[in-house]
């Protein structure tokens, strides 16, 4: 059986919530404005991917375990070959106007031995982050994308005592060579998520699940210290898998309690929204594909007004969104890659007008990538065709000609009307989202 990938564990907590929250009254939906403002000079437009999900050539590691032990995965391959193609994704990315380009530095490729350090590997990120800056980006690095050596799987992964000290190790190695090139940095790529995938794969015990929650939040806790010491100034985050409002404090809540004190930004990931009727509709098999997850694009406004009433002297950042499809597929719904980024970007510009202080955008991804053990859902900006193109051409989507517009603007036009209108009743931030629904100027 497949493993609950991240995004497919949303689905899962999602819909048992959404069921639950089927009866609140309905009221009249907030006014909303005739016109948004675009957005500012200042705001972060970006991409994002992950090491292991993009670079192939794969150094062993708890997830190439997982991919040899898992015969119903696709096998890995070498992904879509970041790992030599870098500067060409680098210049797609620079070309679509975006300021930020997230990558992860993997731990699995820099030390794959105990106290012994890859210096090609170091090198290609060298080459990596020099590539950013020659196209004027800030890099926003990862330090824990799921991803950690196989010498560290072989001894237990998280449910080893020595896991924490190791990690910092390392850590504290990425930090000292790349603090000076100014990065925004994310310690723990969905921390929630890491945990329960680790879980699923049989890579840690679910008795060891308080144990990695707690090495997990004095790991960030600790390393933030010493990226504020070596980068003056930085701004340090572990994004946060949005689920729906009334869940976020189970599912999130231990870990973003426990390093609440050491956040300069808030990373939120949103991708899928629920309501009564889209519950109603949905199937386990759903929940498995996420192409058929609903999608509801005025949710990412639910969830950066709930993470600001929960941090209100904390800017936002979308770390991650974006919309999967079957294998480069059109969606059975009709909804486009294009129309979605330019629905989602109204309700930011929304969310900022109403005072809620987001800072930036990251797209999810730059390119189709290995999406935790399927090449089936295709996330990308330009897609390839990993199973059937040996040249992993990448072909642009609608969405690039749309996401260049948005960031030449800074945004949708102020009398931009979403293509998929609010839901009288969303779930994401319920109760209060489904009694007071955002709406649309006629």
């Amino acid at each position: 059986m497949r493993h609950v990938s991240r995004r497919q564990a949303l689905g899962l907590f999602t819909a048992a919530t959404a069921t639950a929250l089927t009866g609140p009254g309905l009221a009249l939906a907030q006014p909303a404005p005739q016109a948004v403002p675009r957005l500012g000079s200042d705001f972060l437009w970006g991409v994002a991917s992950a090491g292991f999900q993009c670079e192939g050539h794969a150094p062993d590691s708890n997830w190439k375990r997982y991919v040899d032990s898992h015969p119903d995965y696709d096998r890995y391959r070498d992904a879509v070959d970041f790992f030599t193609r870098h500067r060409s994704d680098i210049a797609l990315a620079a070309g679509l106007g975006v300021r930020v380009y997230r990558i992860s530095i993997e731990w699995a490729r820099v030390q794959p031995a105990p106290g012994r350090w890859d210096e090609h590997a170091l090198a290609f990120y060298d080459s990596v982050l020099d590539a950013i800056a020659a196209h004027g980006m800030r890099p926003m690095i990862t330090l824990d994308h799921w991803v950690y050596p196989g010498w560290a799987a072989a001894r237990g992964g998280w449910a080893h005592p020595g896991m924490l000290a190791d990690w910092l190790t390392n850590a504290r190695k990425v930090v000292a060579r790349y603090a000076s090139r100014n990065p925004l940095w994310v310690t723990f790529n969905e921390p929630t998520f890491y945990i329960e995938n680790e879980v699923s794969n049989g890579g840690l015990p679910a008795a060891s699940i308080p144990a990695m929650r707690d090495a997990v939040v004095a790991a960030h806790n600790s390393i933030y210290d010493e990226i504020h010491r070596a980068q003056p100034g930085a701004q340090v985050t572990s994004n946060l898998a949005y689920v729906v409002g009334t869940v976020e404090p189970v599912l999130n809540g231990a870990i973003i309690d426990g390093i609440a004190g050491k956040l300069d930004y808030v990373g939120i990931d949103y991708y899928y929204g629920y309501s009564p009727q889209t519950v109603e509709r949905m199937s386990p098999a759903d929940i498995k594909k996420m192409w058929n997850m609903p999608l509801q694009p005025e949710g990412i406004y639910y969830a950066l007004r709930h993470y600001a009433r929960r941090f209100p002297r904390t800017p936002l950042y979308v770390v991650e969104n974006g919309m999967p499809t079957e294998n480069g597929k059109p969606r059975a719904d009709g909804y486009t890659r294009a129309d979605n980024l330019r629905d989602s970007i109204y309700w930011i510009q929304r969310a900022k007008a109403d005072g809620i202080d987001v800072i930036g955008y990251n797209y999810w991804s730059i390119t189709d990538n290995y999406e935790w053990g399927s090449y089936s859902p295709r996330f990308g900006l330009y897609t390839v065709d990993v199973l059937t193109d040996p040249a992993l051409t990448r072909k642009p989507t609608d969405a690039v000609a749309a996401y260049r517009t948005i960031t030449r603007e800074g945004g949708v036009a102020a009398n931009y009307r979403p293509t998929r209108p609010p839901v009288a009743c969303s779930l994401v931030d319920a109760p209060d989202s489904c009694a007071n629904p955002l709406s649309v100027p006629h």
